[in-house]
């Protein structure tokens, strides 16, 4: 018997069928003799309509009462997933976040959590009943039902997961598993078997989309074994895993150890719409870097790559850095405007580029990967601007009309494509 938490997306809850369809995953693990909680997303776009309408009642509306109402979408799957599972045969109920209860702290649209109790999840699951929690969602030190941001319910399934010592999160999505890269980019892309929790950390911070940031970084504390695979799958099929033998199919996040040959590269990234900005001659001086990020921070402004060049003279510095086309104009108004906290002689930047990152724990014990990748751009007449590495990864900034050229020629280079395709 294993003790597992399964959790489902949007997608994979969009409508009656498609909860019906994801029970029947949930009743396969049943009948295999496990213990289960499932915790669910709200319907694919009813998390925005719900905003929306927040938004259309009152653009001044009091955070406590958006949760309130943000929260609601995954309550109304969660009792329709116990619904359904009950209606084939299997015992549920349905539990919103508070009366887990999933403790968080008083940030309200953007809450973290702080502790969740696993007894009431325990109980139900040695008694052979399968626990459906709300994701998204917890409840604040002053009673208060609070939303958790962007990536709460990947987040939500992780923390129960870890409080509740399930040997595996099972996060079923749209996908069948993380890829080597985008496969609309490279078809020969390749799913993997197994992908540390830094790995998958990186990926997920330089543009991939099957996990969010927060989510890995809980599992990565707390040793969580996660298993990106598709809701889409046939549940009453054999279970294959990826390497062609009976077991779990998708890609298994886990830690590095579990991992017995470490290839150098193991993924591509690529991240579009990246403006590039330059402050010219910056009188150099102790603070000026934290007063030049901090202007941007104070106005919610998310940067990125930073390069640094400071003169022979010591007196001036050139400083590089990068953020989403979006906030361009918001960067450029924001650093013009600084109230003197910071001096320079000019400020030039660019929209348009794209990041191209490399990434693999193997890395670490392999001299040359950053000047191989380099070659194999100029290989292809690809300009680089920005460079910026890490233990486990390189990433490059080019114009965004090479980005998938340069995808490509990276995924070629490092032996990463499928041999079949």
């Amino acid at each position: 018997m294993a003790r597992i938490v399964v959790k489902f997306g949007g997608t994979s809850m969009a409508n009656i069928e498609r909860i019906r369809h994801s029970a029947r995953h949930v009743k396969r693990e049943i009948e295999a003799g496990n213990q289960v909680t499932v915790v669910v997303s709200a319907m694919s776009g009813k998390t925005n309509e719900l905003v929306g309408w927040v938004n259309e009642g009152s653009k001044l509306h009091d955070a406590r009462e958006y949760d309130a109402v943000v929260a609601s979408g995954e309550q109304v799957t969660a009792g329709l997933m116990a619904i359904v599972l009950s209606e084939m045969g299997v015992q549920s109920r349905s539990f919103a976040g508070w009366q887990v209860p999933i403790h968080t702290d008083d940030s309200h649209g953007a809450a973290r959590i702080t502790g969740i109790d696993p007894t009431e999840l325990d109980k139900r699951m040695n008694e052979g009943w399968v626990p459906v929690v709300t994701g998204f969602q917890g409840i604040s030190p002053h009673g208060r039902i609070t939303t958790l941001g962007r990536g709460g319910s990947d987040t939500s399934a992780v923390a129960v997961a870890a409080a509740v010592g399930a040997d595996r999160c099972d996060i079923y999505t749209d996908v069948d598993g993380v890829y080597t890269t985008d496969p609309r980019i490279v078809p020969k892309a390749q799913r993997m078997t197994k992908i540390s929790f830094e790995e998958m950390l990186e990926m997920a911070s330089l543009g991939a989309k099957v996990l969010m940031i927060r989510s890995v970084e809980m599992a990565m504390a707390h040793k969580v074994r996660l298993t990106v695979r598709s809701s889409f799958d046939d549940p009453d099929a054999p279970q294959i895993g990826p390497d062609g033998r009976p077991g779990v199919p998708g890609t298994l996040v886990c830690d590095e150890d579990e991992i017995m040959e470490k290839q150098i590269v193991s993924g591509v990234t690529l991240a579009k719409a990246e403006a590039k900005i330059t402050l010219r001659d910056v009188k150099d001086s102790p603070g000026v870097a934290a007063a030049i990020f901090g202007t941007l921070a104070d106005k919610g402004i998310i940067v990125d790559m930073i390069v640094q060049n400071i003169a022979d003279d010591g007196a001036t510095t050139d400083i590089t850095f990068t953020v989403p086309d979006s906030e361009y104009e918001k960067a450029v108004k924001a650093l013009e405007s600084n109230g003197g906290r910071f001096e320079y002689a000019r400020l030039s930047g660019s929209r348009g580029g794209a990041k191209v990152s490399v990434v693999g724990v193997g890395m670490r014990s392999h001299a040359g990967v950053a000047a191989s990748m380099f070659k194999a751009l100029a290989d292809k007449g690809i300009n680089i601007q920005l460079i910026t590495t890490s233990e486990i990864k390189t990433s490059v900034l080019i114009d965004e009309e090479y980005a998938e050229l340069a995808v490509r020629a990276l995924h070629t280079y490092y032996g990463l494509d499928r041999k079949d395709a």
